[in-house]
């Protein structure tokens, strides 16, 4: 597996990739928006942190300038229904650290103004997210508040209910009960609607 280049920068594509020359041999590597704007001129130097893509019909390089961006990649590439090319639009338009903000946040908005994030697959990737992201611990009792939510929102997803409806009925619960109160008071609530 290549796990990174270092290389000149010897041309864009128009499909938003570029070649990094090595050695006398051009690699394609699709890259997020913000490392192509970062790349400089053509014929730079350029270092590029990379994820080797393994299909049945292609072997795929993206490339980053910074690990934790890759990093990131490879976090959401394990988000259920998440591919490389949603992975990189999502890695287009946030930075890690934004993306680390809404996801503990549980901020859906931000991931669905994604191209190609509708308020399913972000409700899922807010709960994808909170275990593979590297973000930082909760302490104390809002640690506990806070997986007894995520663990609550995931069981409502699992029963069918919306982002919406799942927001609404967790939305104003104390943040100091525990899973099972919290999704008894949520389904109570979702059944008088």
């Amino acid at each position: 597996m290549i796990g990174s280049l270092r290389g000149t920068f010897a041309a864009r594509t128009p499909g938003g990739e570029v070649i990094v020359e090595v050695g006398g041999v051009g690699y394609r590597v699709s890259v997020p928006s913000g490392t192509a704007a970062s790349m400089g001129a053509l014929g730079s130097d350029v270092f590029l942190h990379v994820h080797t893509h393994v299909r049945e019909d292609a072997i795929v390089l993206y490339g980053f300038a910074h690990d934790d961006e890759r990093r990131c990649f490879e976090a959401l590439l394990g988000a259920h229904g998440v591919g490389p090319s949603l992975a990189l639009a999502v890695l287009s338009a946030l930075s890690p650290a934004a993306l680390s903000t809404a996801v503990l946040e549980d901020d859906a908005e931000t991931l669905c103004a994604v191209p190609g994030v509708g308020r399913k697959t972000a409700a899922r990737l807010l709960i994808d997210l909170k275990s593979r992201l590297d973000l930082p611990e909760l302490s104390g009792t809002a640690a506990g508040a806070g997986s007894a939510r995520v663990e609550a929102r995931a069981a409502l997803a699992e029963l069918g209910y919306g982002p919406e409806e799942i927001r609404g009925a967790l939305e104003g619960r104390r943040e100091d009960v525990g899973v099972e109160e919290l999704l008894r008071l949520a389904l109570r609530d979702l059944a008088s609607r």
